[in-house]
């Protein structure tokens, strides 16, 4: 038995470089990468080169940086499309993205905070700074960042929004300042309505609603995030735009198995 688990030892430590790229978050020298996965510089150096023919890492010319590549993104998104909830939201948002005219996306949390998966284009163009494998942070600065900051647990968001809160309570961009008072207005704000919502940013010009997808256990699972042009959103909390937003959401969290409505 124990002869047929036998894996190839060289992926297994070359992969020791992957885990660390993934755990430290950013980009990293080779010194500190091939320290954190316990190798010599030397050691590492040969397989760094093999995951960048791979696409699984890249360097970054100017620093000499290593961190994850386009293939690894692949991979990633691959797999988050695999799962179920992203299967049976999929085929409402292309409906929903036709019925209102706005760019619908999907995102979930990843390891880094709100990362969209999916992006379901209107037929007009809508220009929206945005694509697969985006992390929407700073949490509180995004209709998506500020919905799972009020749906997931305060636990897992903490974090996040504290480090927010200490690095941005004097900037000097209004949507961005924020402050406790503010933060806990805002989460309680989207309790209320059953969404988030975002006027002008983090996209100057661009309106959102961001709308919950609840499992079986009543347990956020994905967003649903509408974005268009102010000139032509209706920001409305009982307005079109956040009732069918809202509907489609309540449709897919049903087909999940949600036995009671979120309160």
């Amino acid at each position: 038995m124990e002869r047929d688990r036998r894996g190839i030892q060289s992926i297994e430590v070359g992969g020791t470089l992957l885990q660390a790229l993934v755990r430290h978050g950013t980009p990293m020298m080779l010194r500190d990468l091939a320290r954190d996965a316990g190798m010599p510089p030397a050691k590492a150096h040969p397989y760094l080169v093999s995951f960048g023919k791979l696409g699984l890492i890249e360097q970054d010319p100017v620093t000499g940086r290593y961190g994850l590549g386009p293939f690894a993104l692949q991979v990633g998104l691959s797999a988050l499309q695999g799962l179920e909830p992203l299967r049976a939201a999929t085929p409402a948002v292309a409906q929903l993205a036709d019925d209102l005219q706005l760019n619908i996306a999907i995102a979930v949390w990843g390891n880094r905070g709100p990362t969209v998966v999916r992006i379901e284009e209107c037929s007009r163009p809508i220009h929206v700074n945005m694509r697969p494998g985006t992390v929407m942070t700073p949490l509180m600065a995004s209709a998506t960042g500020r919905l799972f900051a009020a749906f997931l647990p305060e636990r897992i968001t903490r974090p996040l929004v504290e480090s927010e809160l200490a690095q941005l309570g004097g900037g000097e961009q209004p949507a961005l300042r924020q402050s406790r008072r503010h933060v806990d207005d805002t989460l309680a704000e989207i309790r209320q309505h059953g969404l988030a919502r975002a006027l002008g940013n983090p996209i100057p010009g661009i309106n959102a609603f961001s709308a919950p997808v609840f499992d079986s256990g009543n347990h956020l699972t994905l967003a649903l995030t509408a974005m268009g042009p102010a000139s032509s959103f209706d920001p409305a909390w009982d307005g079109p735009i956040a009732t069918r937003l809202m509907a489609s959401a309540r449709e897919i969290s049903q087909r999940l198995g949600q036995s009671r409505p979120q309160t």
